[in-house]
């Protein structure tokens, strides 16, 4: 990774937990030594925004997991950016494929999205990756670099972007990609970045990686060059989170 690139570990709550459980992992974190070195986000269902970022330790931010294209309106069940800030809350995760795959969200709507959320002022964590068949029919740059453009092509200040590789064959599943094979698709994102937006913006954007990451996995995927920290789900909730934020210590 380069030094210039400050590490950045995103949990993913996704629809899980509640007052009590959150509680005692927010308490576990707030207690927990964290190098100040890396960047730490997690990403509270958006009903407990208000709780997590009331309770977290300021060191610590907190994201939204989703939210519309627009500031207000006639959305039943949406959240816009002007919300999730008036609750104090800084980043917002777009494009996870559980949006993309489960909710038939599309690419131009991500797109969208992206656009209207750093216009707000929010922080964009933006989430890419292949499912398994694409893998399988030698298809992943393609969709990857398909997805980057619709997020790239919405984006002014990359100074406020995170890209997320999640490899949707690895998330949820106990299949990580090898450090190899995800430090493969970063570099091929780092090169899509020099070249179709600046070679400034492909050195100074943090890629993090997702999909299983544990504290087992963490180590040798932190010390990959081009993987710039990670976007984890399950192991988010457990206290081993805090070993995959010391990744690289």
């Amino acid at each position: 990774m380069s030094p210039s690139r400050k590490f950045f570990v995103g949990g993913n709550w996704k629809m899980n937990g509640d007052k009590k459980s959150l509680g005692e992992l927010i308490d576990t974190m707030n207690s927990a030594k964290v190098h100040s070195d890396t960047d730490v986000v997690c990403a509270a269902p958006a009903i407990y925004l208000d709780f997590a970022r009331q309770k977290l330790d300021a060191k610590f931010a907190v994201a939204a997991q989703n939210c519309y294209k627009v500031a207000k309106g006639a959305f039943t069940g949406e959240i816009s950016p002007a919300m999730i800030k008036d609750c104090g809350v800084t980043w917002v995760v777009l494009g996870h494929s559980e949006r993309r795959h489960v909710f038939g969200e599309s690419d131009e709507l991500t797109g969208q999205k992206v656009a209207h959320a750093l216009s707000e002022g929010l922080g964009v964590i933006a989430c890419i990756g292949e499912k398994l068949d694409q893998r399988e029919a030698g298809i992943t740059e393609k969709v990857v670099f398909e997805q980057t453009k619709a997020i790239a092509d919405n984006v002014k200040d990359w100074s406020k972007v995170v890209l997320a590789y999640e490899p949707v064959w690895a998330i949820g599943t106990g299949k990580t990609a090898t450090p190899l094979q995800a430090q493969e698709v970063h570099v091929k994102l780092r090169d899509w970045l020099k070249s179709h937006v600046s070679e400034e913006v492909a050195k100074s954007t943090r890629i993090i990686y997702g999909g299983s990451v544990t504290g087992g996995t963490c180590k040798e995927l932190a010390s990959q060059a081009d993987i710039d920290g990670f976007l984890v789900g399950g192991a988010s909730l457990k206290a081993e989170f805090i070993d995959i934020i010391n990744a690289k210590h």
